[in-house]
């Protein structure tokens, strides 16, 4: 499966994902070298200890850290830095941080002939009420998932020039999102909550609904990417939309817990998604990608195994 996996770049490579993607890639490729591209804005060093490999300290947008690249062997490509945080509207940072920042990543995969596997977004698709296919994107709600958007499209343009996969994550939980304080998983922020002895605060009445996909399945995905039979994007969730009361419940059988929700009234209703659900069709049928965890078993895997110990 992976023939060649000897030196690998993965950019955004403390953050969340991509910190469980380096852990798995040291862990399934000993003899790999494994560099890591970081800024560290949005990330912590904390999630790669034990690392064993190179970290170069630059924003991808700056083209200064392309000056290592000259000479150096790349087999695979994986970008998942960029600037995650919805709740920052400057938009022509947004953008140069996260197209720019692609457009070195694109040429530099040409350059190497190496494939890219990179991280895009269901934020491409806006507010959809219904399961949602990759043709439904182009209508973001905010500028991070405009970028994404445009992100796509420009990958477009080097499908013919090396193997280029996008996947759009939905709602990821899992180990190592900690750092990210009140961007973390509505899981995350839930369980803590209840660790406390206190009842789990979620919108009246519970019943809107995400597609929240393990952490763990999404490295799989990840690192299946390159067999797909073309370049493309797929959409990366567990194809099952999950309501917050189910949330909660997975979450009480988990901790041991019976804590009722504290119900309260949405202050964003009028443009608050209220439903996603990815429809995964084409991602199975590019790669044969399926979901190992379902979005309770995630839940129970989550905090028996990585919440409950801390």
């Amino acid at each position: 499966m992976f023939p060649h996996m000897k030196n690998v770049l993965v950019t955004g490579g403390s953050g969340f994902i991509g910190s469980n993607l380096v852990m798995e890639l040291q862990s399934r490729f000993p003899e790999a070298f494994i560099t890591v591209l970081e800024d560290f804005r949005s990330s912590s060093f904390k999630n790669l200890l034990g690392f064993k490999g190179d970290i170069l300290a630059f924003n991808c947008a700056d083209k200064s850290w392309m000056t290592w690249a000259r000479g150096k062997k790349l087999d695979i490509i994986y970008h998942m830095a960029s600037i995650t945080d919805t709740t920052i509207h400057d938009q022509k940072l947004m953008m140069n941080d996260n197209v720019e920042g692609f457009r070195n990543i694109l040429e530099l995969g040409v350059e190497k002939k190496a494939p890219v596997i990179y991280a895009s977004s269901a934020a491409t698709y806006g507010t959809i009420d219904r399961p949602i296919k990759e043709s439904d994107a182009g209508r973001a709600n905010n500028i991070y998932g405009y970028s994404k958007w445009i992100m796509d499209q420009l990958a477009r343009s080097y499908y013919g020039k090396t193997r280029v996969v996008g996947l759009r994550f939905f709602n990821v939980f899992g180990p190592k999102e900690d750092f990210k304080g009140h961007a973390a998983s509505m899981i995350y922020q839930l369980c803590l909550q209840m660790m406390e002895g206190k009842r789990p605060r979620i919108f009246k009445w519970g019943e809107q609904k995400r597609d929240h996909i393990y952490v763990k399945d999404v490295v799989s995905a990840v690192l299946m990417a390159h067999t797909s039979k073309q370049s493309t994007v797929m959409n990366l969730g567990t194809g099952r939309a999950t309501s917050f009361n189910e949330i909660v419940d997975a979450l009480n059988e988990a901790l041991g817990t019976s804590l009722k929700p504290d119900y309260f009234d949405n202050p964003y209703a009028s443009f608050y998604q209220n439903f996603t659900q990815a429809d995964m069709s084409h991602h199975e049928a590019m790669t044969g990608f399926r979901c190992k965890f379902a979005t309770r078993e995630g839940i129970l895997d989550y905090v028996r195994n990585h919440l409950a110990k801390k």
